[in-house]
């Protein structure tokens, strides 16, 4: 099972990670946990500075590090992480996440109270017409 964070929106996530951990948990399944450092979160002029590029990256891996964390001191045996980056945060999820972990299930929250999307919930809309595999959102 893959459960894909967004650092911007904390509820949806946690409720996102609550239910996938809740899944690992009773079934004793494979969890990864992952991110995706988003380019419109970054203005041109950040985009040339290393170290501000790195920050954002550092920041999106901690998110993803907690994560994991919490998930281990839960009890589940087998989490991983992954942080990736790129355009599109589904497009990444989609082609170069997903095939990567090939997991049988991506959870995700519902993307409500923040949206640095055009539209709510846009990415987890996305994911779930495109997804080769069935895909929960949360609420």
């Amino acid at each position: 099972m893959l459960l894909t964070v967004d650092a911007d929106d904390s509820t949806s996530t946690q409720r996102a990670f609550r239910y996938a951990l809740t899944l690992a948990l009773d079934y004793q399944i494979q969890l990864g946990i992952c991110s995706v450092v988003e380019n419109h979160d970054i203005n041109i002029y950040d985009s040339l500075i290393p170290a501000k590029l790195q920050e954002k990256r550092d920041a999106v891996q901690a998110v993803v590090d907690r994560y994991v964390a919490t998930a281990r001191e839960a009890g589940a045996q087998h989490v991983s992480g992954y942080v990736n980056e790129g355009g599109d945060v589904d497009d990444v999820i989609l082609d170069e996440l997903l095939p990567d972990f090939d997991p049988d299930l991506v959870v995700c929250g519902a993307d409500t109270e923040f949206s640095a999307h055009r539209v709510a919930g846009a990415v987890s809309l996305r994911l779930a017409k495109k997804a080769p595999v069935s895909v929960i959102v949360v609420r």
